[in-house]
């Protein structure tokens, strides 16, 4: 009898011991997802805090580019501009649109201009050129330079061919035969869709426009940086179009970043609208 409940006992005893360590697990177990979803949601709110203020810094540039006091005036022609929103170090840049090159308006030379400028060799910026001529121009002909029309896309492989009609927005650029994703990511920020000119205003223009255009980029990107206040408001006498591409970066003090890209035009189709989105990017990479 007394051999017989020791045994229990131990038995017992050894239940209870399982149980411990298995409710010890449960709780570590919870504790563990507790922290991790913790974490998770950290995560997503600094987030949520990085965007926003990165939207705040799109807001706030809209504002700035009427500024009635010169000084304070912001200037469309991407230069950055500081600001600090909610403890967030925020980063503006502004382009005018109708500083970039249009890519349903302007000519091979141009273009080509542009490509040489931005390290390609002139053989290759010529049929280039060529290739973003023919795939928005009505016509089967392919460009003297080069080009590209149906029958060399079907060539490459690709199951499409030249669209033969005008840009809608510059990531069809990556579509045209020749250009890669490198290539691109150099065009993109140089070329628009909406400024309806053949050739670029030089007061807005990055400094790869400048030089396809044959003026000294380098040095007029430069000369921007006199003091504030120069630039006249939008749709004043250095032709502002009304149409802004804005670049914010905010960065919070934890190193979460948020990056928005977006191309506004000023003015609402409603009222009470500070401007119309016309292309919209958020958490893209820097250029």
């Amino acid at each position: 009898m007394s051999v017989a409940r020791t045994r229990a006992r131990g038995a017992a005893l050894l239940l209870v011991l399982w149980l411990v360590v298995l409710l010890t697990a449960l709780v570590g177990g919870f504790a563990l997802v507790a922290r991790v979803e913790h974490m998770q949601g950290r995560v997503l709110v600094r987030g949520l805090v990085a965007q926003n203020a990165a939207r705040a810094g799109l807001e706030y540039a809209m504002t700035r580019l009427v500024e009635v006091q010169p000084e304070r005036r912001w200037r469309p022609d991407g230069q950055p501009y500081p600001w600090r929103y909610a403890g967030a170090e925020v980063e503006v840049r502004i382009v005018d649109e109708s500083g970039k090159l249009d890519l349903n308006q302007a000519d091979a030379g141009v273009l080509a201009g542009l490509l040489e400028a931005l390290g390609s060799d002139p053989a290759d910026a010529a049929r280039l050129a060529a290739a973003i001529i023919d795939w928005r121009d009505p016509d089967p002909l392919t460009q003297p330079a080069g080009g590209a029309e149906d029958p060399d896309y079907a060539s490459a492989g690709r199951p499409y061919g030249a669209k033969d009609a005008a840009f809608e927005g510059i990531a069809e650029l990556e579509q045209v035969l020749g250009f890669t994703p490198q290539l691109y990511a150099l065009v993109a920020p140089n070329v628009t869709v909406h400024s309806g000119l053949p050739r670029p205003q030089p007061e807005f223009a990055p400094a790869p426009v400048l030089e396809a255009i044959g003026l000294d980029g380098e040095a007029l990107v430069a000369q921007r940086a006199a003091p504030p206040g120069t630039a006249p408001l939008p749709g004043g006498g250095a032709g502002h179009s009304g149409t802004y591409s804005i670049e914010s970066l905010a960065r919070l003090a934890d190193g979460r970043e948020s990056l928005l890209r977006a191309v506004v035009r000023a003015g609402g189709s409603a009222p009470g609208m500070a401007y119309t989105v016309l292309d919209w990017e958020e958490g893209a990479s820097p250029r």
